[in-house]
């Protein structure tokens, strides 16, 4: 099967992520971010049959997502897109599905933290409805062994996205 290329027109599929794909995943996660979870994070997510899917593009891992639910709502917890696929609208597809799987679950909000310095992501949020709604201060570990803060995001489930683009940061 031949590798899909960033732009190419891709046939995708969601596959729930599974052990034998942990590897691949935490390779992924490694490459994407310079915090990133290790293997058993996502070991202990699985463990705890928390959503755990992959984007899938032939046998080409484009993305992921981990999100946990709890009582009427669900919180994001990890949405990763392979670098050479970024900036190509995957993550909202995640999104999308990650908002119709969550209203499937009787959820009526989604709730994630970011990065404060993750401005574009915050921005792919606000575009799919999230609206900022706090602070953890000192939330993500940074470089040197300093800290950083995570902004609260969440998302009113039903309701259409708004026109609202105030920056949250």
């Amino acid at each position: 099967m031949n590798t899909p290329t960033p732009n190419q027109a891709l046939s995708v599929r969601f596959e729930a992520m599974t052990e034998r794909h942990l590897d691949a995943v935490t390779a992924l996660e490694q490459q994407a971010h310079p915090h990133p979870w290790q293997k058993s994070h996502f070991a202990d997510c699985l463990a705890s049959a928390y959503e755990s899917q992959l984007l899938m593009a032939g046998d080409t891992l484009l993305g992921y997502f981990v999100a946990m639910k709890g009582v009427q709502e669900v919180h994001l917890l990890n949405i990763t897109v392979a670098s050479d696929f970024q900036r190509q609208g995957w993550a909202r597809v995640m999104l999308d599905a990650l908002t119709l799987w969550s209203n499937g679950q009787g959820a009526q909000w989604v709730w994630l933290e970011a990065r404060d310095s993750n401005t574009r992501a915050i921005h792919i949020y606000q575009a799919h409805g999230f609206r900022c709604v706090g602070v953890r201060r000192q939330y993500y570990p940074a470089a040197l062994g300093q800290r950083e803060d995570a902004v609260v995001m969440s998302l009113k489930l039903d309701t259409a996205p708004s026109q609202d683009l105030t920056p949250c940061v």
